[in-house]
């Protein structure tokens, strides 16, 4: 009578295991890697030097010149810290989604050797390198990913901030309003769940459906158990209870960094508000902590402890089927 307790038991020792798993050894090297991606692909430097060069010297820029850097400068801050904001929050949820995928897989093979002396006969186990290739899929955003992400979130960035000038009133609302209104453009672009392409590769279901149409259809190429895998964790973002949560982590982050102590001190507090032109340092200054290492990035733990992120993935980890 008490075998569904020691089950249940184990099974939640297991699922609180994996959730550390992802949170001290697959994020943190995943997060190291975007961030330096983005740091280099919106390196907003070579425009700072300009106008400051051009600020000491007034005859080295016209005010078109000046009026065109300011604008690159404004559109590409924005992006910055938007492709920041949703890196460091689908990253996060992305990769717990991995690692629950994996580990209730490997719990289930794992009980069924341990009810099984024919353990090979019985369970198709999932091979280390598929394990592997499957984990290191995490980087796809950052190796592959993120220059169309950030190409549609400029796009997003330049339609919505076409009518702020640079001497326009910024407080938290109006911050907080203009980043939502970005990432909402960015989310209606296209066709639904678009944004899953930066996160992964292709459905392998398409690449084998293409491959056996123009090829001998004796030899069907091999569907691998990695490709499993990845067919599972991409049903799972396509899910509406997985667009929901998305949805709840970015205004949580949102909130939080509207509130953030470099809007808030330092000549001037975000609260009371300030002209743009002001407000676009201190969004530069703040961009890198959004994708900091996760043990140091408040954004990361404000992701984690969402009531309904938690409830979603304890979910998804009893749910995956046997």
């Amino acid at each position: 009578m008490f075998s569904g307790f020691v089950t249940f038991d184990r099974m939640q020792v297991h699922f609180e295991n994996i959730q550390r798993i992802a949170d001290t050894t697959t994020l943190p090297h995943a997060m190291h890697y975007l961030s330096c991606q983005i740091a280099e692909d919106l390196d907003l430097s070579y425009l700072t030097e300009r106008l400051i060069k051009g600020k000491g010297q007034p005859n080295r820029l016209s005010s078109s010149e000046r009026l065109e850097l300011w604008d690159r400068l404004k559109i590409l801050s924005f992006t910055r810290m938007v492709v920041s904001i949703w890196a460091v929050t689908m990253l996060s949820l992305y990769i717990r989604v991995q690692v629950n995928i994996l580990g209730r897989h490997l719990y289930i093979d794992t009980a069924r050797g341990l009810g099984s002396s024919h353990l090979h006969e019985d369970a198709d186990l999932i091979d280390r390198d598929d394990q592997q290739k499957f984990l290191a899929s995490a980087d796809f955003l950052a190796n592959y990913g993120l220059p169309k992400l950030i190409s549609n979130m400029q796009t997003a960035a330049t339609e919505v901030l076409k009518a702020k000038q640079l001497r326009d009133f910024f407080n938290t609302k109006v911050l907080h309003q203009t980043v939502m209104q970005i990432l909402d453009m960015f989310l209606s672009m296209g066709s639904p769940h678009h944004w899953v392409e930066s996160l992964m590769p292709e459905d392998p279901r398409l690449y084998m459906l293409a491959i056996t149409s123009s090829s001998d259809k004796t030899n069907p190429p091999e569907f691998t158990q990695f490709d499993q895998l990845m067919v599972e964790t991409r049903e799972v973002l396509s899910s509406a209870e997985f667009g929901s949560v998305v949805e709840i982590s970015l205004k949580a982050v949102v909130n939080a960094l509207v509130e953030e102590k470099g809007f808030q001190s330092g000549g001037g507090s975000l609260t009371l508000g300030m002209p743009l032109a002001r407000l676009l340092p201190r969004i530069a200054r703040i961009c890198p902590s959004l994708v900091d290492e996760p043990s140091k990035n408040k954004f990361v733990q404000i992701i984690q402890s969402v009531p309904e992120v938690g409830l979603f993935f304890t979910l998804l980890y009893a749910s995956i089927s046997t």
